[in-house]
């Protein structure tokens, strides 16, 4: 039996490549090498929005917190389709803002770090956003200018009171 699978190795293979076990060990790593290019090639990649959020939930947990102050909010203007038409269009009155970028700056070791936060993911953790008072900032103490002022789990910003609904707790008579 052996003589039959050694006849069917050519013999103008060099002597080393003639070997049975050398030549499972490069069929096994032929297989191994398509199996993780393959892997890599077709794994689903992380959309931007996932990571931005595991880049919010890390500074959450683990970002050292510093003061800083509001310099602006970026607000989207909400528009009519009908005032397009028009010469002199006009945003259309509602509630409080909502702001889609939050412009913050903050002192770290003498340096001056101005960043900006896109924040129009979490809309509810921002309307009625005051840029008259600190707030404060999460920071990556690796890379400091790595920082957010609020995510799912955590908020460096102080809010409006007067933008939230009290609920009245039920009364509990029996």
């Amino acid at each position: 039996m052996a003589e039959t699978v050694f006849s069917l190795i050519p013999t103008h293979l060099l002597p080393a490549l003639r070997s049975p076990r050398v030549l499972i060990a490069m069929g096994a790593t032929t297989a191994t090498a398509i199996g993780v290019v393959t892997y890599v090639l077709t794994r689903k990649k992380p959309s931007a929005e996932e990571l931005e959020r595991e880049r919010r939930d890390l500074l959450a947990r683990i970002g050292r917190i510093t003061d800083g102050t509001i310099m602006d909010t970026m607000i989207a203007e909400v528009r009519s389709p009908a005032l397009d038409l028009a010469d002199d269009p006009q945003p259309i009155p509602h509630g409080p803002l909502t702001p889609e970028m939050i412009v913050y700056v903050y002192r770290i070791a003498g340096v001056t770090y101005e960043c900006a936060q896109d924040v129009t993911m979490l809309a509810d953790l921002v309307h009625g956003v005051r840029t008259d008072l600190p707030i404060q900032v999460r920071y990556a103490p690796q890379n400091p200018a790595n920082s957010i002022i609020v995510a799912e789990t955590w908020s460096g910003l102080r809010l409006d009171p007067t933008n939230f609904q009290q609920t009245e707790p039920p009364d509990e008579t029996i």
